[in-house]
């Protein structure tokens, strides 16, 4: 991870067909295009490599998930269960959707813990939205079984997991709908761009029109679509989904690549008694774009994060302290500032941030450490880092 480490001819060429076309728009235009569709053959691509009947492309991670809320019907005095361990599109959807997000707990998967998603249930709720972080998948059984009994939406957030499995399902395709993120720096890239997934016929129409203004894309006149219902503009440009389309067909690659780095750094730092792993539910699943691991306190995390530095070592991340991905400094959201006035729903329906304790996450993030996998190591480089973690670690518990 990421994609972009390994662009290269293929790359290129799908790139070249759309310029040499010169139509960079995804739809219209049918008689310029030479044939090149790079968009719909992504999505096409998408729904082999997933077994999943509708792909729809967006513009990005974020629209994609704007996309998904809008289809599963959410909006105004709806709440959405998310977690505290994500990323802030996480809530800026929910918000742009008129419905209120509910931040609770994780566990030692860095995902969605169950019983804390059981208890946050109230009857606003609509939808249940687990995260993928780091490559990972959230424990999804539980999160389905609680889904069903409440008869509520699953809504996967697949953007940081993207061609993950749970016990041989693609993730993002297990629950209602499923998000993918192809920004710069995911497993696959479009250099901008995502995609919603589902296996309902309605929710597929529906992703399909929603995201382009509600054009129905029937027939050959863009100008004579009908408009069913009120949508937005979360196109993806045909230039964004060339790139996609070659990257796709690499993923097999990126993996095997990113497997093996993660399994050298793992058997390594496994030698260390006092180190951890993040419990995986289904491991082989895993798309091992990060090696996630716990030291026993924070106070020891915090060292280590210090020796890293010292040793040399890069790419690696303590998200105790982020702004972008940890609750503790989502302050915006804390202080609810916003450009624009909230609904009366939203603010009565916000927690309290100021004054709620969230001990579990603050316990499994101050303690995380989580590495990056390159696909650009050399093997050397890679037996080299692994090498230098553990002096770093050891470096670390001789001092106590």
């Amino acid at each position: 991870m990421p994609g972009f480490e390994l662009f290269g001819a293929a790359e290129r060429k799908e790139v070249n067909d759309v310029l040499e076309s010169g139509v960079l728009m995804r739809y219209g235009f049918d008689g310029m295009r030479n044939g090149h569709w790079k968009a719909r053959e992504l999505e096409q691509e998408m729904e082999k490599r997933f077994d999943v009947k509708h792909a729809q492309l967006t513009s990005s991670g974020t629209s994609a998930l704007n996309v998904a809320l809008a289809i599963l019907g959410v909006g105004a005095g709806d709440e959405v269960i998310m977690p505290t361990f994500t990323f802030v599109a996480s809530f800026e959807s929910i918000l742009a959707a008129g419905a209120t997000p509910i931040l609770v707990d994780i566990d030692d998967t860095l995902t969605l813990d169950p019983k804390a998603v059981e208890a946050a249930i109230t009857p606003k709720t609509k939808v249940v939205m687990p995260v993928h972080m780091c490559g990972a998948m959230a424990d999804l059984a539980p999160l389905q079984e609680i889904c069903e009994r409440y008869n509520l939406f699953l809504l996967e957030d697949a953007c940081q997991a993207f061609a993950g499995t749970y016990h041989g399902k693609a993730l993002g395709t297990i629950g209602h709908a499923g998000c993918f993120s192809f920004d710069y720096v995911k497993t696959i890239t479009c250099g901008e761009g995502g995609a919603v997934v589902t296996n309902d016929d309605v929710l597929g129409n529906h992703a399909d029109h929603y995201s382009d203004h509600g054009h129905t894309h029937i027939g050959n006149d863009r100008g004579a679509e009908e408009h069913p219902f009120i949508g937005y503009n979360f196109r993806i440009s045909e230039l964004n989904a060339a790139v996609g389309l070659a990257q796709i067909r690499r993923t097999d690659e990126f993996l095997a690549i990113q497997r093996k780095n993660k399994k050298i750094l793992k058997d390594a730092l496994a030698t260390i008694p006092e180190v951890s792993f993040r419990r995986l539910p289904d491991e082989a699943g895993d798309t091992a774009t990060f090696l996630s691991f716990f030291m026993p306190t924070y106070a020891l995390s915090q060292k280590v994060v210090q020796a890293f530095k010292k040793y040399g070592i890069d790419a690696y991340w303590n998200y105790f302290d982020n702004n972008w991905h940890y609750v503790r400094k989502w302050h915006h959201l804390t202080k609810v500032r916003s450009l624009f006035p909230l609904s009366k729903e939203i603010r009565d329906g916000l927690q309290d941030l100021t004054k709620i304790s969230f001990q579990a996450s603050d316990e499994w993030i101050g303690r995380n450490i989580s590495c990056l996998i390159k696909l650009s190591w050399t093997e050397e480089e890679v037996q080299t880092r692994a090498q230098k973690m553990v002096a770093a670690i050891q470096s670390v518990l001789a001092d106590g």
